[in-house]
């Protein structure tokens, strides 16, 4: 069994298939997806589809592209959305200073309010962080929120290491053979940044397999060890989430 830590399933890119996008993965062992939220107005769509499956789970939050919209967002929404049961995770939230798409201050606020609803509710907080390394590291030290994700992590050496001190679990990077086993979580971010072999196609769930085995040989362990130790993990942070019955 696989497990995708990380994964929008309500894209317009799985309008058209989107249950075939699902069988496919769970064909490729794939039993447990965790989509996440990046809007609140469209969160519905999100959980909707959370719903519908017994091992999808979904997360509540407002993408820090998305973070000039939520301007008026109040940590007690965050909080009253993830009440669900199907809802395991705060995010995806933090900073983007790459592309800038919202106001580097309010994408500030935005992220503290999901800090602050991740403290309320204890459910672990799913970090975004581009280009703003020590931003991220300043807020997460001093805001000191429960274990969370460092999702599709590109970021430095300094950022990591103090995610880890806190507690902080990181999914698949650039410095993967430098991290510990039992902090490491697969994702894809389909319908974004397929892997090889299926780079410049639409990315789906069913593509971690490949993500997992490039882990694995990265880490000089065998796939089915690195995919139990990494779903162990996944279900010990998001620990909402049930796992498959067999």
């Amino acid at each position: 069994m696989l497990i995708d830590s990380h994964c929008h399933l309500d894209s317009s890119d799985f309008t058209a298939d989107r249950e075939a996008v699902i069988a496919r993965a769970q064909s490729a062992g794939v039993e447990t997806m965790l989509t996440i939220g990046t809007r609140l107005d469209e969160f519905g769509r999100v959980l909707a589809i959370a719903e519908a499956h017994d091992d999808i789970w979904c997360s509540i939050g407002a993408h820090p592209h998305e973070a000039k919209d939520h301007t008026e967002l109040a940590p007690r929404q965050l909080v009253a959305l993830a009440a669900h049961p199907k809802v395991v995770g705060i995010g995806e939230t933090g900073l983007d200073f790459h592309y800038d798409l919202s106001p580097r201050d309010i994408q500030e606020k935005v992220f503290r309010d999901h800090i602050e609803a991740a403290c309320e509710t204890g459910l672990p907080l799913i970090v975004h962080a581009r280009e703003a390394d020590r931003e991220v590291a300043r807020i997460l030290d001093e805001k000191r929120p429960p274990a969370g994700v460092m999702h599709c992590f590109s970021s430095g050496r300094a950022l990591a290491e103090t995610a880890l001190t806190l507690g902080f679990y990181i999914s698949i990077s650039g410095i993967v053979r430098d991290l510990p086993l039992d902090r490491l979580l697969v994702e894809t971010d389909a319908p974004y940044l397929a892997p090889v072999p299926h780079r410049g196609k639409r990315n789906e769930p069913a593509f971690v397999a490949a993500t997992a085995a490039a882990v694995a040989e990265l880490k000089g362990v065998e796939l089915q060890d690195l995919a139990e130790t990494t779903n162990a993990n996944f279900f010990r942070l998001f620990s909402k989430a049930n796992a498959p019955a067999r």
